[in-house]
C-alpha cells in the first residue's frame, strides 16, 4: 500500500508537469512573454538545455544521467521511508525528477540531450521554470528545513 501511494503521488506530479508543458507548447509562442498573473507571473516558453539557473549550459546528457540515477535511488528508498511525510517528500521529488527526465529523453534534439520545456517566469530576472522544477525546489527546501530542525531523513 505504501508503494502504491508513493507511486501515485509521483505520477500525479508527472501528469501535472507534462500536461502543463503540452499546454505551454500548444498555446505559447517561444520567447514571447505573456502576463498571466499581472506582472508577478508571466508565461514565456523556452527550451532549456542546462540545469537549474542555467548551470551546465549544453551539458544535457550529464543531467540525463544524474536524473536517471536520482530516480532509481528515489524508487528504491522512497517507499522504504518510515513516515508518511518523508514518503510524500520523496514521491513529489521523484515526480519532479521524472518530469524533467522525460523531457530530456523525448524532446528535441533527442535522447539524451532533449531540452526541458520551461514556461513560468517571475520578475527580476529569475530563471524561467516549470512544474517539475517547483516540485524539486520545494521538496529540497523542505528537506533542508527538516534537517535543520533535527529530523533524520526517512524517519
Amino acid at each position: 500500500m505504501k508503494s502504491l501511494r508513493f507511486l501515485l503521488i509521483a505520477l500525479l506530479v508527472i501528469v501535472l508537469d507534462q500536461a502543463s508543458k503540452i499546454a505551454a507548447i500548444a498555446f505559447l509562442e517561444p520567447g514571447v512573454s505573456k502576463p498571466f498573473v499581472g506582472e508577478v507571473l508571466k508565461l514565456n516558453l523556452v527550451r532549456n538545455d542546462s540545469a537549474a539557473f542555467s548551470i551546465g549550459n549544453g551539458q544535457t546528457w550529464i543531467f540525463t544521467m544524474i536524473s536517471a540515477l536520482a530516480a532509481l535511488a528515489l524508487l528504491w528508498f522512497g517507499p522504504r521511508m518510515k513516515t508518511k511525510s518523508w514518503q510524500l517528500i520523496a514521491a513529489v521529488l521523484l515526480g519532479g525528477v521524472l518530469g524533467n527526465l522525460i523531457d530530456r529523453v523525448i524532446r528535441e534534439p533527442g535522447f539524451p540531450s532533449g531540452h526541458v520545456v520551461d514556461f513560468l517566469q517571475l520578475p527580476f530576472g529569475f530563471p524561467i521554470f516549470n512544474v517539475a522544477d517547483m516540485a524539486i525546489c520545494f521538496t529540497m527546501i523542505t528537506v533542508v528545513i527538516r534537517i535543520m530542525r533535527g529530523h533524520k531523513i526517512g524517519q
